[in-house]
């Protein structure tokens, strides 16, 4: 648990006599909602530490994990689309950073705890593997007789294990509510887990999020066309909403308004349509409406929406031809690579092979492979000369 000092009573330059006022709490209180997580709620760290003066404890884990080596390397992993098909598409990095722009613009207003939101938003993919979901299929192929793998568990291990960064403990150490937020990422089939709103709602972002961004990506690829997507009723609502704002619009530029209306559509919904039902529940704290039913998502008649999109992004783009060929290559090279490192685990840089006396050497082989970029693996891989 955290433990508690002083702080100031309105900025953090305020002087030190007002040693019985916490600051962010009064903040927090004018703020939030009565069913947002406050800083003062939280179950604390696993490693006890002195608060800070000016920021509250989810403002900390932001900043850590935005600082972390891990979160840095994301800038280097693909989304769904790989370097070949050029840079304009996004990367994990540059998805993460949209999830946390839509959570955060929900999330405020709806009165829920930005600052948590935000650490939640940038965690959530930071243990995605080099070359996508493509990438983490084959590490949990290759690690089926030790753990498996799931991206959303080795975020986990990253931020209470790898991250080494502070001499008083391993880890970034970070609050209970962001551990338990990724905790419920990585095990969603268990019913007994509840969640946030605040940890809801990162969700619903990603979902926001991925479904705008990898039609404005296949768009531009030229992997499916608008006249194909226009049969989509969702796509069609907001093809309608641009026809009437606008006139004569090129190919590009009908492209980009579609993107944005897909966006607006999206979060305007979710956003009216929780903001009614917390209105109807009128939840007295964070932890009443996190045991209750109630979920962040979107309208019945979106959601239905939503679903036909991203059925058709799966038939349509996840699984072209093209993307096909490029996956396929790249797990058979993660396949070799994890091959070559069992069998010559002196491979490992020292540091790594420290770390395998303790976990064993398959499962060091998945957790280095799974921490590279997409670059780094493929330079790795001409290095050891493997084939």
């Amino acid at each position: 648990m955290t433990t508690k000092s002083s702080q100031p009573s309105a900025t953090p330059a305020a002087n030190d006599s007002a040693k019985d006022t916490d600051w962010i709490d009064q903040r927090e209180q004018r703020v939030l909602a009565p069913f947002a997580m406050r800083s003062r709620d939280s179950q604390g760290r696993i490693h006890p530490e002195q608060e800070h003066l000016y920021r509250g404890p989810f403002q900390r884990d932001r900043d850590r994990i935005l600082h972390s080596w891990a979160y840095r390397r994301l800038s280097g992993k693909m989304q769904v689309f790989t370097g070949e098909m050029g840079d304009y598409h996004r990367t994990r990095l540059t998805h993460t950073q949209e999830v946390a722009t839509i959570a955060r613009t929900i999330g405020r207003a709806l009165g829920l705890n930005e600052d948590l939101i935000e650490a939640l938003a940038l965690m959530h993919d930071i243990g995605h593997p080099p070359y996508g979901h493509a990438g983490e299929d084959v590490l949990n192929e290759c690690a089926a007789d030790h753990g498996g793998f799931s991206h959303n568990q080795f975020a986990l291990t990253i931020v209470q294990e790898l991250e080494i960064v502070y001499p008083q403990f391993p880890g970034l150490n970070l609050t209970m509510e962001v551990l338990a937020g990724q905790n419920f990422r990585a095990d969603k089939a268990n019913v007994e887990l509840d969640r946030l709103l605040e940890v809801q709602l990162v969700d619903a972002a990603d979902s926001t999020a991925y479904d705008a961004h990898d039609t404005d990506d296949a768009l531009k690829l030229g992997l499916v066309s608008i006249d194909q997507m226009a049969q989509l009723s969702l796509i069609k609502t907001c093809l309608d909403h641009v026809a009437k704002k606008y006139t004569a619009l090129d190919k590009s530029l009908q492209r980009t308004a579609l993107v944005h209306q897909l966006i607006e559509l999206q979060v305007t919904q979710l956003t009216a349509h929780c903001a009614g039902e917390l209105r109807k529940h009128g939840f007295a704290n964070a932890f009443e409406a996190m045991s209750s039913d109630f979920l962040i998502e979107q309208p019945p008649e979106l959601a239905d929406q939503k679903r036909e999109l991203e059925k058709f992004l799966y038939q349509n783009v996840y699984r072209h031809p093209q993307l096909i060929t490029i996956r396929e290559t790249a797990q058979n090279r993660l396949r070799q690579m994890y091959a070559a490192f069992c069998e010559n685990p002196e491979l490992f840089p020292p540091k790594y092979q420290r770390r395998a006396d303790l976990i064993g050497v398959p499962r060091m082989a998945v957790e280095y492979l799974a921490g590279m970029t997409d670059r780094f693996c493929e330079q790795t891989y001409r290095e050891i000369k493997i084939g």
